[in-house]
């Protein structure tokens, strides 16, 4: 996939997939504002280019506004996100994910019924 994206650019896409995949600047301020991420207009616009540069998003001029374009979605990102951690923290190993998962508590006896669900509905299809 890309590059790395920061935590800010991360929440800036988060924004953009929560609108539809595409948001204009103002739209973008007013999500922040709501989550309480305070930026100046400059390191926004920077963060934004940023991304169009490492290929996530796309602009597209409104008159004199930018509209912003996801080209990589929310499950993409998360796609590549999490085969990257399981390469680098476990070594490949998804087993090895699953068992810390279970092992801190940080899955539930009833994420783990529904997950055995959807795993079995899966390969009937």
């Amino acid at each position: 996939m890309k590059q790395q994206i920061s935590d800010f650019e991360l929440e800036l896409m988060k924004i953009i997939w929560e609108n539809g995949g595409t948001a204009l600047y103002a739209e973008i301020t007013a999500a922040l504002e709501k989550k309480n991420l305070m930026a100046t207009k400059n390191t926004i616009i920077s963060l934004l280019s940023r991304l169009v540069e490492k290929g996530y998003l796309k602009t597209n001029k409104i008159g004199r506004r930018n509209q912003y374009t996801a080209l990589v979605s929310a499950a993409q990102y998360q796609t590549v996100q999490t085969t990257n951690l399981i390469d680098k923290i476990y070594e490949g190993n998804v087993k090895g994910l699953v068992a810390t998962l279970i092992q801190n508590n940080l899955i539930y006896p009833e994420d783990y019924e529904e997950l055995k669900k959807y795993w079995e509905e899966g390969n009937k299809n």
